[in-house]
């Protein structure tokens, strides 16, 4: 395209340019965006909510990237900005919860309620049905370690159920 061209279409050559992206990024990106969105929908309830967050996520992970490339663990880091980045979103402003985690025995309040490691390996296991291996691979932990945080947060979850609901249970 031609200066002249350009001027006409009131396009500029600093707006056309492409901004290259370090290639580890872009590898990052395409192996993570999927289930980070998958996070994201179940936690915000909203398709556009969860796109809005992961963009701003990989936003601030692509702003950090130099700092975050000298970590011992790069995928834990990015969870991390992942996991705040959603969070944050929805406590300024996306109220919805997914109807799947509601519940009249506080299940919701429950899941709330876990440490942040706990809830994440809950939530990719049993709602997200990741393995365990995809797990470790995005919390930066051994596959030992989220089968620790997911049986230590069935523990909580299961002290969490009121007990008339336990006995119900007993019985069938």
């Amino acid at each position: 395209m031609t200066d002249d061209l350009r001027a006409e279409d009131g396009g500029s050559p600093v707006a056309e340019a492409v901004l290259p992206l370090p290639l580890e990024f872009e590898a990052l990106y395409l192996a993570a965006q999927d289930d980070f969105h998958h996070y994201a929908l179940l936690y915000l309830g909203t398709n556009d909510a969860a796109e809005e967050a992961v963009h701003r996520a990989f936003l601030e992970i692509l702003r950090h990237w130099d700092a975050l490339l000298e970590e011992h663990n790069l995928l834990q880091q990015t969870w991390a900005i992942v996991r705040r980045v959603v969070i944050s979103q929805s406590l300024i402003g996306f109220r919805r919860e997914l109807a799947l985690l509601r519940s009249d025995i506080g299940l919701w309040k429950a899941l709330s309620a876990l440490p942040p490691r706990q809830f994440d390996a809950i939530v990719m296991r049993y709602v997200l049905d990741c393995d365990t291996k995809r797990i470790s691979w995005y919390m930066g932990v051994t596959a030992s370690t989220v089968d620790y945080h997911c049986r230590k947060a069935k523990e909580r979850l299961q002290g969490a159920v009121p007990a008339h609901i336990k006995k119900e249970g007993d019985r069938r």
